[in-house]
Order: C-alpha cells, then structure tokens, then sequence
C-alpha cells in the first residue's frame, strides 16, 4: 500500500514566501532573489514529504498568488488590459491578483471568490471572444523537473479542465462549447509534454465534480475527457475529486480510462456507499482521500483501517490519500512552543498528517493492525476524557425558545425609528471596522506578547492610534466611525483568544489569498463569554467624539467557520454556544450607550454545502437563527450592522435578509457590483452598503470611479436605502492610500448626494 498527498502548504512554515513577495512588490527584492526564495521553500516541501515516507508527492500545487490564476496564465488566458500595461510576466501576473496603478496605466484586479467551501479564494480567469487557448507557460514542468534534481519523482497537479472551464468568466459572447476544442488541445499538449520528461503521473484536480451537476455538466465532463485521455501515452492521468462525492457522475467517471481516481471519504457522504453499490473498476487506482486535510484533529485509525478494509473488497490497488490539499491546514506542531502537550497530542497539522499517513500505511501492513504499537497508541489517545464540558452552556443552549430567536418590531418599524434616531444624511458613509495595521501597531502587539512592555504601555499605544484616527475620520467627513481595531490580529483570532473554549497557536498559519494568512482558533471546548472583550475601546472611541462610533464584533457563524470546529459535538450546538457568547457582548455594548453594533457574517456562505439539497437541511436552518440569536434582545433604536465578503449570494439572498439586521454591506467591487442586480430582483428590504471599491488592491479608487459605482446603484436601490462604504476592512492597506481613497468616498457620495437634493 502507498501513501498520497494532494497538496502541501507553499507559504513557508513561518510566512517565508509572504514575506518576500510582499518585499517584491515593494521593490524591496528582486526577481531573482523571490525565485529563489520560492524554490528553497519548494524543496523542503517535497523532501518533507519524502522524509516522511509519502509515495505519491505532489508538485506545482506551489503559487505566488493562486492556482487557479496560474492555471490561466499557462494557458495564455490574460485579457488585453493586462497585456496593454506591457509588464514583464510576473508583475503581469500580479496585476491580474491585485491590479495596477503606476506609470504603465490602471487597472483594477480580477475578481475574487472563494474556493468551493473554504476560505481560500482564488483569482477568477476571465476569458474575452478573442482568448487564444494556448499551452505557452513552463511552470508546471519546470517545477516537475526541479523537484526531479532534488531527486524526487513528483505528480504534477493541474486544475482539471471541467474544474476551470466552471470556473472562469466569460467575458463576451464566447460560450463553454466554444471553447472545448481549445481546452482539449491544450491539456491534451500538458500531457503530451509530461510524457516526454518522463512523468510516471499527472493529477487533474476536479472537486467541481462534487457538485450538483446536470446531464449537460456530465456530457461537457465525459466530452473534454474522452478526447484528452485518447491522446495519452506514457504518463498515467489522476483523476482527483475532493470536498465532496461525485454521486451524479459515478458510473461514468470510473468507466472512463483514468488510471487513478481519488475519492473524498471525510466529506465525501455517499462516497462509500457508491463503491459499494457500483465496486470499482479492477484496471484502475483508487486513492482513497481518508486523512482530514481540513481540520486538525487526529485521524482515529480504528475508523480509518475498518474503512480501508472494507474498500479492499471492492478495489485491488489502493493508495491513501489525504481527503483534500493540505493548503488549508497549518505546517506542523514543531513551531507550537507554548501549546500543551495534553492539547498537542490530539492535534495533526500538515506535518504530522504526513506522519499518520506513514503510520496507517505501517499498520494496514501488518497481518493484525490492531497489535502494532501506533495502532494501540491511537486508540489510548482517543480513549482519553478530554475534559471540555461546561455543563452551564449546554443548559443554557438547551434552554433556548423559539422567541430567543426573533427581535421586536420588525425591520420596517425598527427602520423608522432608527431613521429619526440617528438623523444621518442620505448615503450615509463608513468603512467596514478595521483601519490599516501598519508596522508600528503590529510591533506593539508584538512587543506586548514577548513582554518588553506592560499591558498600560500595550492599551496607551491603541488608544493613541484610536483618537488619531478618529480624529482622521472626522476630517474625512466620514458619517459613522469605527474604532479602527488596533487591538486585534485578525477578527476571529482576537474572539477566540477572549472567549473560554478556544486554543490560540502561535504559528499556526493557513493562507487565506495571496499573501494574506490567517491564525484559525481551534475550538477545544464549550464556548462561553467570562469578561466584556470590546467594551472598552469602543467607549473610549465615542468618548472622542459626537458622531456614532460602531461597535465591532465578529458573528457566530464566521467564528465557527474560520476556526477549527470540534468533532464531537454539531456544528449547530457549537454556533449557538458562540451566539450566546457574543449575545452577552452585544447586550453589554448597548447598555453602554453604543448605538450601532456591527457583527460581521464574513463568512456566512462559506460553508454552505456544494450540494442545493443539503443547503438548508445542514446549514442555513441553523446559521441563520445563530445570527439572529445574537441580536435578538437589542431595543429597536439600536441599529444592527453586518458584513458579507467574496462569495456569491444571488441564491440564498432571502436568507440573509432573514438575518434581519437593519444594516448589511456587502463585498460588491471586485464582481462588477453584480449583487446589486441581484437585491433588486428579489425586492430586497433592508438598508444595504455594497462595496463601491476593492480594498484588496493597493491602488486608490477616483472619484468618478466611485460616483460611476453609485450611480449604478441608485438605478436599483433607493436612495433612502443605500450606505457608502469600502467593500472589506482596511488592515491591509497603508495610511496613505486609505486616507486617499475614503477621502475620494466621501466626496463622490456627497457629490452624488447634492444631486438627489436638487
């Protein structure tokens, strides 16, 4: 038996290629010393694997920004705006992830969405009726070959045709079916070029495939892969499934001349039951996707061997695979320093998924696994009592009624009193909550947690940074401030280091896009709320001025969503406990004299599952109340914010509007305002704020830009309706362009603003 993994990590175990990327774009490195940094990464990455025994290992799954995104530009998919700006192929490709503004010209990034359900977003390719379909870039074999010096045999992994052509955007009158001959010939030359470097394997990644697909999406998969697979010589092709099951395809995927299918069991539901049902074909692999390459809990072996034993009946060659890319879990526990081996030990990072690859393969070796030390050593580690029970929060979850959940008077009734409340301008402007984390607040934070300055010394710093940006907000002539959230690191981490039930780790690094990162709180236990965690700062904030001053917190479902969730107890019991949590802070912040809470659902979508059948049953009945249970008991002239980004929401838009806030902005930007179609279709109610620039690029938005945006949305939602805002936070941007650009905001709403009065 062997051992596979889809994917691995490429940032770096400490942020290594973030780092330097970002040094790259300041002009800070050169080329040559980013490749460079780019291909020592890259080998550690292949020979960790290697050290740890793993048979299949995986190349080109490394990017400077996205997959997805390298995939076009192999391709020769870059539309003609990017070529215009006549940049050399690299700053090419990163115009394209973040765009461009300098002396070559402006151009805004493509757009953003997240990759099926997780947080990692990928760069949507964008093909014009004049996009010639061409195999022109080397990377994929250039990085098969360097993996092959190191001397190290590698599958080469490339997004899967079907996968990208539902992917991309077409840009003009071009169709799929346009297009197919095109694709075909281009993968069919991938191969073709593998083959003659002598490439033992190719991985096609295909997690559209776990879809709801419709007869037309099966015949387009069956069509692109008959004519690519009739051209294949030497190199034997993986298909590679993931996040799901392929229940409407099954049949017709494992008759097709694959040499290798790798199945999803971890969230694959049906997966098991349709080899049983249908077996799997004799000439054929399976790469059983059994270790979780999402979470990051120990793999329970008991499970694992009964689960492979089972499929032995059914599958002649087997190989053990993780269940998805590796790129959504942290390195390895080698850097948790300051985490307790009681909690270590029931953790597996991508590292130690290595690890327990190499030891399920050891055990399912053995005659009788269950006597093999690993074996008899996992099976005492999950016979252990972990301890993580708060009798009051089960109670207190249990106790919840159906009233719980609703708040009084309705929208309509809450929208009048609010209006006379606050007495805003029409187009009211803010920003979404956090204001840039420049160098000098991160040290700060920094300083503080290695101790070289006390906690008085840490809250004078904020506080400092929080009267000079109010200060900066009025003369902006911003509507309603934010405190700008100095204290934070990032908007769930923060949570989980302030609520009783969560483990921070301290290198615990999962990229999110590009080069931004993310620190997922792993959710150890009952969740329960025993200070105030923003109080304070929000206070302190209105006390320096007489314009309304947000508070902002964090919902429960993008805490669950973004931290690493328990396994032992439902997703929905762990959203309440959190809503509850955040309830008491809300309720404190009110009493307080707040008048306006946002608690951003980021990630609301995230995790909604791929198949439509499954959206409400799994999700959404549940996710929903957990929102509303956290704002439920506020007095109607308390106005309730919330914040959605980077997804698509046109087809669960009567569920957000369920969520009943007052207020709801919306990442709108980068994907050409298209939710603004959408609210007006569906009748939508409630005060809205789509995003009027991208504050994921560094360029700086002008103001016709911005009045053309509104303008645009003025055409679909009234004028009494409609809020003027970015579309995310802006602790990644810099001061100067943050100040620029909500400067430009300002003027381009009250410009707009004096033309509705006339």
């Amino acid at each position: 038996m062997k051992t596979s993994v889809i994917g691995y990590p490429r940032i770096g175990t400490l942020r290594e290629l973030k780092f330097a990327v970002e040094k790259y774009l300041k002009k800070e490195l050169t080329k040559e010393e980013l490749q460079a940094i780019a291909s020592k990464l890259r080998e550690e990455n292949w020979k960790v694997q290697k050290n740890n025994g793993i048979d299949f290992i995986t190349s080109n799954d490394f990017s400077f920004y996205d997959n997805l995104l390298d995939t076009a530009v192999l391709l020769n998919i870059v539309p003609n705006r990017y070529r215009q700006l006549k940049l050399d192929a690299l700053d090419e490709y990163f115009a394209m992830a973040r765009g461009y503004q300098g002396d070559k010209g402006d151009v805004k990034a493509l757009p953003m969405k997240k990759w099926f359900n997780t947080n990692y977003h990928y760069i949507v390719p964008e093909i014009d009726d004049d996009t010639e379909f061409l195999l022109v870039g080397t990377k994929p074999f250039d990085e098969y070959v360097e993996a092959k010096n190191c001397g190290i045999e590698t599958k080469s992994a490339i997004i899967g045709a079907f996968t990208f052509l539902k992917l991309v955007k077409f840009a003009g009158k071009r169709t799929v079916e346009d297009s197919i001959t095109d694709v075909v010939r281009s993968y069919s030359d991938i191969l073709n070029k593998f083959s003659v470097l002598g490439a033992r394997w190719v991985q096609f990644d295909e997690p559209a495939l776990c879809m709801d697909l419709s007869e037309e999406d099966i015949v387009l998969f069956s069509k692109i892969y008959e004519r690519i697979l009739s051209e294949k010589k030497n190199t034997k092709v993986l298909l590679q499934t993931y996040f799901g099951d392929i229940r409407d395809c099954y049949n017709r995927v494992v008759a097709m001349p694959f040499d290798g299918i790798g199945l999803d069991f971890v969230e694959g539901k049906k997966t098991l039951e349709l080899v049983r049902r249908f077996g799997f074909p004799e000439d054929k692999t399976l790469f059983a996707g059994v270790v979780n390459g999402k979470n990051i809990w120990r793999n329970n072996y008991s499970n694992t061997v009964n689960l492979i034993r089972e499929l032995g009946e059914y599958c002649k060659e087997i190989v053990l695979s993780t269940s998805c890319s590796l790129i959504h879990v942290p390195y390895t526990l080698k850097n948790e320093s300051s985490l307790s081996q009681d909690y270590k030990k029931y953790l597996a990072f991508a590292e130690e998924k290595l690890m327990e690859l190499s030891e399920l393969k050891k055990i399912l070796s053995c005659s009788d696994p269950a006597s093999t030390v690993e074996y008899v050593d996992n099976q005492k580690l999950f016979n252990l009592p972990r301890n993580c029970e708060n009798t009051a929060v089960q109670s207190a979850v249990f106790g919840l009624s159906k009233d719980d959940f609703i708040r009084y008077p309705d929208s309509g009734e809450r929208e009048k009193i609010q209006k006379a409340v606050f007495n805003l301008p029409l187009l009211p402007t803010t920003t979404i909550g956090s204001l840039p984390q420049t160098a000098e607040v991160k040290e700060n934070r920094s300083n503080y947690k290695k101790g070289k300055i006390t906690f008085e010394q840490y809250v004078a710093f904020i506080k400092e940074k929080i009267a000079e940006w109010i200060a900066l907000q009025e003369k902006i002539g911003l509507d309603v401030l934010v405190h700008g959230e100095f204290e934070r690191n990032d908007m769930v981490e923060y949570f989980g280091e302030n609520l009783d039930g969560f483990l921070i780790t301290e290198k615990g690094w999962v990229q999110s896009y590009g080069t931004r990162c993310v620190k997922p709180p792993i959710i150890w236990g009952d969740i329960s709320r025993s200070k105030p965690i923003t109080v304070d700062y929000s206070l302190y904030a209105q006390s320096l001025t007489s314009k309304c001053v947000k508070g902002m917190l964090t919902g429960p479902v993008t805490i669950l969503n973004w931290s690493f969730p328990r396994e032992d107890i439902s997703l929905k019991d762990c959203a309440f406990q959190i809503a509850l949590a955040i309830k008491d802070e809300v309720l404190e912040l009110e009493a307080n004299g707040i008048k306006i809470i946002q608690i951003d659902e980021a990630a609301l979508r995230e995790k909604l599952p791929l198949r439509k059948s499954d959206w409400h049953s799994e999700y959404l009945d549940w996710a929903i109340p957990a929102f509303r249970l956290v704002h439920s008991g506020v007095k109607p002239e308390t106005q309730i914010h919330t914040h959605m980004c980077y997804s698509e929401f046109a087809d669960i838009i009567k569920d957000i509007e369920n969520m009943d806030a007052d207020v709801i902005t919306f990442e709108a930007a980068r994907s050409d305002l298209s939710i603004v179609d959408t609210l007006s279709e569906c009748g939508f109610k409630t005060q809205v704020g789509p995003g009027v620039y991208d504050i994921h690029s560094p360029r700086i938005p002008g103001i016709q830009e911005i009045k053309k945006a509104l303008i645009k949305m003025l055409e679909k939602i009234p004028k009494e309706k409609l809020w003027v805002n970015p579309d995310c936070g802006l602790k990644t941007r810099g001061k100067t362009e943050t100040v620029a650009s909500l400067e430009n905001l300002v003027i381009a709403a009250k410009e707009i603003r004096r033309s509705l009065s006339v």
